[in-house]
């Protein structure tokens, strides 16, 4: 019987999927752009950028608050969370910042399940993009 995947590997694939499919969404020709400076570089080479950090399960894999990011801006500078908040507020609406903010703050639980379902979604996502 083969062993039940771990809770943190489950994690670790979603990750993985999410972050593929947040690079190359607006990639275009595989370029993408930073959000935060602008840099362009094939989708491989930029990250999936944070607004609000990655600890916090309830935006963690939320699409607007995670967006593409060079390794400068995202690592380097720390995400640069004021241009970042700049850009979000020109891309979405005024107030998408201070709502990623509130929903940060939020307490989300995923099962098992839920979470291998977000894995699927992000999956069959990817293949359309390809």
């Amino acid at each position: 019987m083969p062993k039940k995947p771990s809770r943190k590997s489950i994690v670790k694939k979603l990750d993985t999927v999410f972050s593929q499919y947040i690079r190359r969404r607006f990639a275009v020709n595989e370029i993408a752009k930073c959000v935060t400076c602008g840099k362009q570089a094939h989708w491989k080479e930029l990250q999936a950028g944070h607004f609000m950090s990655r600890k916090h399960y309830s935006t963690r894999w939320d699409e607007t608050n995670v967006q593409v990011q060079c390794s400068g801006c995202n690592v380097f500078r720390y995400g640069e969370q004021f241009k970042f908040g700049m850009y979000l507020e020109d891309a979405y609406e005024k107030g998408t910042a201070e709502g990623l903010q509130n929903k940060s703050r939020e307490i989300a639980k995923y099962s098992d399940i839920h979470l291998k379902e977000m894995i699927e979604y992000y999956n069959k996502l990817l293949t359309n993009l390809k």
